[in-house]
């Protein structure tokens, strides 16, 4: 029996601000401006393939979670590639981060998979990555999950979104409605957040209300991030855009997010690192992401920092900015 083998990996995103452009029937067209930090931690996949399916098995191999964006990686993927639906697979699945927490761990996951598959199935590296953004794009749609995170990950680094929708398109996967771009430096980060999950993002993004106090928001941080290079010149700019979103979006005030971003604060205040570090809260979880400064920081006070905020609850990871993709 001939067993096929593929991995893929995708790191995760967090959105600091966003618009909400979901009007289009067609899921390709939807989407969101805005900027955010793509992650090198994120979600591994190997996708083991045997001929005879189509079945399909989801293995987690850190807890339990929802297979159901996997299920529908595979039935769009069938779209382009109908072959997949003649194998029985097998997904195991590696989460670096937690879901439901902000990371973008549903898209990065679906991006993931849909790369497993097709490296299994011998497609090339760069065919591979562009059917992938755009199916995760779609399931992400379908699922109401999340609008550019996948527009985002075309782009890596420190990423902005200038233009709505998938960053690729169609079956010769060409450009998209959907453009960002992105610099790096490679910059640690500190992820922190509470056992508590996230609400789900479509609770923001299909309610009226949220839609236009989050769609006014991020307009207006579009309007300073938007335009002018985009490279780490910028890095303060956009956490101050960032932080001035969560207060007029009034997501700082909803569901405990100020009084978790208070006791990061807090925690940060008691170490002395008020003048080293920058907490913003992460769309649409209830986590925080601690950045540097300093852009070029090495970060080695961040594990100084990581122990004080386990002592007050948290859970912590130290992690990158990823590289551009």
């Amino acid at each position: 029996m001939v067993v096929s083998l593929g991995r893929g990996h995708c790191g995760a995103h967090l959105s600091l601000f966003f618009t909400i452009y979901d009007n289009e029937s067609n899921w390709e067209m939807q989407g969101s401006t805005g900027a955010g930090l793509c992650l090198e931690e994120g979600v591994e996949v190997i996708a083991k393939g045997t001929e005879g399916g189509p079945s399909l098995e989801v293995i987690f191999i850190d807890g339990e979670h929802s297979d159901e964006i996997y299920k529908l990686v595979q039935r769009e993927l069938s779209r382009f590639i109908p072959d997949i639906m003649a194998y029985d697979w097998t997904l195991t699945i590696r989460m670096e981060l937690p879901a439901s927490q902000g990371f973008g761990m549903s898209a990065s996951g679906a991006v993931a998979a849909a790369n497993a598959f097709q490296r299994a199935m011998g497609f090339p590296h760069e065919e591979c990555w562009r059917r992938s953004l755009l199916v995760a794009h779609i399931v992400e749609r379908m699922l109401s999950n999340g609008l550019g995170d996948t527009t985002a990950l075309a782009s890596g680094g420190v990423e902005r979104r200038t233009a709505a929708g998938s960053p690729y398109s169609g079956e010769l996967l060409e450009n998209g409605p959907g453009k960002a771009e992105g610099w790096t430096l490679r910059t640690p980060l500190l992820l922190c957040w509470k056992d508590s999950m996230g609400a789900e993002t479509s609770n923001y993004i299909d309610n009226p209300q949220w839609r236009k106090k989050i769609n006014d928001s991020g307009v207006e941080a579009m309007s300073g991030i938007g335009s002018g290079e985009w490279n780490e010149t910028r890095w303060m700019d956009l956490f101050e855009r960032s932080n001035e979103f969560a207060e007029k979006s009034g997501l700082l005030m909803d569901s405990t997010r100020l009084q978790l971003i208070e006791d990061v604060r807090g925690v940060i205040d008691a170490c002395g690192m008020k003048e080293e570090v920058i907490p913003m809260l992460c769309m649409l979880g209830r986590s925080v992401v601690i950045a540097p400064i300093d852009a070029n920081s090495e970060g080695e006070f961040l594990l100084e920092l990581e122990d004080s905020l386990i002592e007050c609850g948290f859970n912590t990871k130290i992690g990158k900015v990823g590289p551009l993709s």
